[in-house]
């Protein structure tokens, strides 16, 4: 046998240990973040391409279990437009948007509530069960968590002055009952809950899940909420990210145009939250593997961090 030969394992068994000692050290590097969040509860509203990608669904749940096992006691709350807008095609079903909200009317809404509060959830908890953590699905009508009225939305048209679109079955919420997580927290279930509310006269209402879990995150007072997008956080005029805004910092964005189109949304109920109770509020790309771990477990994060001024 020659030297080279007798060498191999040794150079094999130093290059694995290395790997230990990085990972050891990652874990030490983790700690103090760890403590931060020991006990705390953090809001993850899931959706975009994260969702549709099984290998990041599986790295989504995973992450999701660990949080839990390390102290932290996280609430998920998802999204399903894609999911909803297959299931109508299919069903032939025809819908409209005004201004990226979808006009709902009843048979819509009996769709969305399929999806959301059945197949995507049930599907979330599957996986989060089968990575060994205990989830719980849930939506807003269950012990009145969210209690929504019909979402009003007013456009200007030229020589028409202000005009009201009816979106139909479209809601906001106008009470957060949190009891029933609340309740579950503590424990060692996860709560996963669909954006479907209930009206004050029993009817349904689709809620946007930005909107819904940051209402959410208010009521629970949460640590953190984190927005999955499908971008990287709030970019500047040059493209840049953006690691931390105040609330007047983020308007200020909003007013010269830097924060445009599909963000405004976003950034306004990340300012609703933080202005409600929400320690701090993160947008961060949902793409990423373990997205969720590097913000809250390393020193740079992994999105841009919106919090009181």
């Amino acid at each position: 046998m020659t030297d080279e030969k007798k060498d191999a394992p040794n150079k094999s068994n130093t290059r694995i240990f290395r790997e230990w000692l990085t990972t050891g050290k990652t874990l030490t590097e983790a700690l103090p973040f760890i403590l931060r969040y020991d006990s705390k509860t953090v809001v993850i509203k899931y959706g975009g391409h994260a969702m549709g990608d099984q290998k990041l669904a599986q790295g989504f749940a995973r992450d999701i279990v660990l949080i839990k096992q390390v102290g932290v006691n996280p609430i998920v709350v998802h999204g399903g437009g894609p999911q909803i807008a297959t299931l109508l095609d299919r069903l032939n079903i025809e819908t409209s948007f005004v201004d990226g909200l979808r006009v709902t009317d009843a048979a819509t809404v009996e769709v969305a509530e399929m999806v959301l509060s059945g197949s995507i959830n049930k599907k979330l908890v599957t996986d989060i069960n089968h990575s060994g953590g205990k989830a719980v699905g849930l939506s807003g009508k269950d012990g009145n968590l969210l209690v929504a009225r019909k979402l009003t939305k007013t456009r200007s048209s030229e020589g028409a002055g202000a005009e009201t679109v009816d979106l139909g079955f479209v809601g906001e919420p106008s009470e957060v009952n949190p009891q029933v997580l609340t309740s579950i927290q503590g424990s060692d279930l996860i709560p996963v809950v669909a954006p479907i509310g209930v009206g004050e006269q029993g009817e349904t209402y689709n809620i946007n899940a930005d909107t819904a879990a940051g209402s959410i995150a208010g009521a629970v007072e949460a640590k953190r909420l984190l927005l999955l997008t499908d971008v990287a956080g709030v970019l500047d005029n040059e493209g840049n990210l953006v690691p931390r805004l105040t609330v007047s910092e983020a308007r200020q964005l909003i007013d010269d145009g830097t924060i445009s189109g599909g963000m405004i949304p976003k950034i306004e109920t990340c300012i609703d939250a933080v202005e409600n109770g929400v320690n701090g509020v993160v947008i961060l790309d949902g793409r990423v593997p373990h997205a969720i771990l590097l913000e809250l477990f390393t020193d740079s994060g992994a999105g841009t961090l919106i919090v009181r001024d």
